[in-house]
């Protein structure tokens, strides 16, 4: 149950930004776990790259900020998405006409150096590398804007996956503490070249409780002490950051930010997932409303002063004990365990149709198609 899909096709679409060396590395574990993606991973021509400096620009960047840091992973995207905007960006595509990329590459290196002092770019070192990988990358370099739409018009299934979350996209998210793209649905059209008719169901995936990596405002924060909730899920949870390992913050569920989240993202369908890290708990809570200077907020706020003040609502529901690992209906969850998960679909207005019980891929319950917008409107 854990082997790839050796019938699904992978691509990287123009709205990502990608490091070569690490994705080649990524593809070289790939091969030494026995997984032939020959074929079957291709990348945007259209895609921009995100190079050695811009990820040491991270660094710096982040490092200046001092206490008032972002939390970036200082893997380069910013910067990288910087040059993109500027317009002197380099994108996969340009590897296939190698005069055009060095003369580029040389330009924007030369730029960083004047914009940075002290940056030192070794040019001939990094050219000589994305010379001796060009070929094996314009082997995986295609138009995925044709192709998706190719495979949409031969009724083949596409599932397009999305990073981060709506509460660290550039535009909805907690700015300035955001990621540098828009880890929303309009980046599906935007990041892969569909039209919005093409969309079907709309999931959104959630965990039973609140996670943030990084720095911002996070109003349902729980302390990490001993035999606290927020303890309890960071070690049960196994909560650390996926690219920089850095431990997540927790809190209890956050209502006003799932209903914020649904409504810019239009979710026909919820995937609440580590509900079996509840377990054990005694007593849960959900934030059910904002206020603010007493008032009742009816929306997130964009002012982060408003948001890092409001006052949280709570709601009050009875834990569980029982291990529901080995559940595979809604009915066979412990009472107060249904109860809680029903409450969160009331309060969201959106249907949960997945529930996550256990670590593994299979420790999953499908409540089915009837609880899923996109069928029950008859949209398949």
């Amino acid at each position: 149950p854990n082997e790839p899909n050796p019938r699904a096709t992978c691509i990287i679409g123009n709205g990502v930004v990608i490091h070569i060396p690490a994705f080649l590395n990524e593809l070289d574990t790939l091969t030494q776990s026995g997984v032939d993606y020959e074929n079957r991973v291709f990348i945007s021509d259209r895609a921009h790259l995100v190079f050695d400096f811009h990820q040491e620009v991270d660094g710096r960047q982040e490092d200046k900020l001092g206490r008032h840091m972002l939390g970036t992973t200082k893997k380069g995207i910013g910067p990288a998405y910087s040059s993109k905007i500027q317009r002197n960006g380099l994108r996969v595509g340009d590897l296939q006409h190698w005069s055009y990329f060095e003369r580029r590459f040389v330009d924007l290196a030369e730029s960083h150096m004047r914009q940075y002092p002290g940056l030192k770019i070794d040019i001939k070192a990094q050219l000589e590398f994305y010379k001796s990988v060009a070929e094996r990358v314009n082997g995986m370099t295609i138009d995925t804007i044709e192709f998706t739409n190719q495979q949409f018009a031969e009724g083949k299934k596409i599932l397009v996956e999305g990073a981060n979350a709506t509460m660290l996209d550039i535009d909805f998210g907690t700015y300035p503490f955001v990621t540098s793209s828009n880890p929303s649905v309009g980046s599906v059209l935007t990041g892969l070249g569909v039209s919005p008719n093409k969309l079907r169901g709309i999931y959104g995936t959630v965990k039973a409780y609140c996670t943030r990596v990084g720095e911002g405002p996070f109003p349902t924060e729980l302390d990490l002490e001993e035999g606290s909730p927020g303890l309890h899920f960071s070690q049960v949870g196994a909560e650390y950051g996926t690219t920089t390992g850095r431990p997540r913050r927790c809190g209890w569920l956050d209502i006003p930010q799932m209903k914020y989240s649904a409504m810019i993202n239009g979710f026909t369908s919820i995937n609440l997932t580590k509900i079996d890290v509840l377990t054990g708990i005694p007593q849960l809570k959900l934030a059910k409303a904002y206020k603010y200077k007493g008032e009742d907020l009816s929306s997130m706020p964009a002012s982060l002063e408003v948001l890092s003040n409001v006052e949280v609502e709570y709601e009050d529901l009875p834990g569980w004990t029982e291990d529901i690992s080995n559940c595979r209906t809604f009915e066979e969850l412990p009472g107060n365990c249904q109860r809680y998960i029903l409450r969160v679909q009331e309060l969201l207005g959106v249907p949960i149709r997945w529930i996550g019980v256990g670590p593994n891929r299979q420790d999953v319950i499908d409540r089915g198609e009837g609880w899923d917008l996109a069928f029950a409107a008859g949209d398949v």
